[in-house]
């Protein structure tokens, strides 16, 4: 069992995004909703800054303040993540950074009063992929947030919304506010649009190589690992998806060996949580068998958890790429 204190202090960015700030967003000139986005998380920062430290008189009944909210709308590679990082390192400590998933195996392991407890006295939370499939979580995470921004927390949060929806996206900005209808009088709603920046003017996906080309790169590559593609996916079905990170601590390269398109939405969904944490980690990855752009059948690009394998797939595609450019 990991310690409370432990789960919180792993609440930070990943490693690809401790450098990062507003300075170095470098907006696209020709999506000027990326000017205005770096604008308001700057914004945000001071404002968030000033509700945690306003201090109550001695003689005066002012509660504590509320919390503010700031959600960025948009699609993948848009660089909202780097401007969720970038709100979490210039506010002061204590403060929280985690997935949304990572959010809901925070309750999950702590209970829910502890976790409100524990993350009470943060500057801000922030919440990267908040998601709105799951009715059940989504609730209450939106009740962890009344939670805690009636007790002066300030949240930003982030989501991917798919060009082809209603109004650009601006629907799922609308989703998200019915869903955490209690906060929605505090949240502001970014949009920020433009391509995914992970693969603006390149090449389509790296071609599989061969079995034996897959296993010689294995072998000269310190700290590289070589898994039967099925074998791996069988594997993660025996860990519960918060272990996911530790399984890649430490690795160089991941090579996948027979690679083909998920077979079911129980793997392509475990297949989903490993690709976030490999891109967290920057870990290249190359294969044989099919294309990592072929790992999602039709159906499954089709359905509910879209926005999912979607996210995923431009993950997987960008590691492919950096793969091909470091091996």
């Amino acid at each position: 069992m990991v310690a409370p204190e432990a789960l919180i202090l792993e609440m930070v960015p990943p490693s690809t995004f401790d450098l990062v700030s507003f300075d170095s967003y470098i907006p696209d000139p020709g999506e000027p909703s990326q000017a205005q986005a770096v604008s308001k998380a700057r914004d945000f920062v001071g404002r968030a800054g000033k509700a945690r430290t306003t201090k109550r008189g001695l003689f005066s009944r002012k509660q504590t303040p509320q919390g503010i909210g700031l959600y960025l709308d948009g699609g993948f590679g848009v660089g909202k993540t780097h401007l969720l990082a970038s709100i979490y390192h210039s506010l002061p400590e204590p403060k929280a950074f985690a997935t949304f998933v990572e959010v809901t195996h925070l309750v999950g392991a702590l209970g829910f009063v502890n976790a409100v407890e524990r993350l009470s006295d943060r500057t801000v939370l922030c919440i990267d992929e908040f998601e709105l499939d799951d009715p059940g979580d989504t609730m209450l995470v939106s009740r962890l947030l009344t939670e805690l921004t009636a007790k002066g927390v300030s949240i930003a949060a982030t989501s991917n919304t798919l060009p082809g929806q209603l109004g650009e996206g601006r629907f799922a900005a609308q989703d998200f506010l019915r869903e955490i209808r209690k906060l929605s009088a505090i949240f502001e709603t970014i949009r920020v649009d433009g391509p995914d920046y992970r693969h603006r003017d390149l090449p389509p996906a790296p071609a599989p190589r061969s079995d034996a080309e897959l296993v010689e790169l294995a072998e000269s590559t310190t700290d590289a690992t070589l898994d039967d593609f099925d074998a791996l996916c069988d594997h993660l079905s025996t860990l519960h998806p918060s272990k996911y990170k530790d399984l890649v601590d430490g690795v160089s390269l991941v090579c996948l060996r027979g690679v083909h398109p998920a077979k079911d939405q129980s793997v392509a969904l475990r297949i989903v949580v490993l690709a976030d944490r490999l891109y967290d980690a920057n870990i290249p990855v190359t294969v044989s068998g099919c294309r990592l752009d072929e790992i999602f059948t039709e159906e499954m690009l089709g359905g509910g958890y879209r926005k999912k394998y979607l996210r995923a797939m431009s993950r997987l595609l960008a590691l492919s790429r950096f793969a091909e450019s470091t091996v």
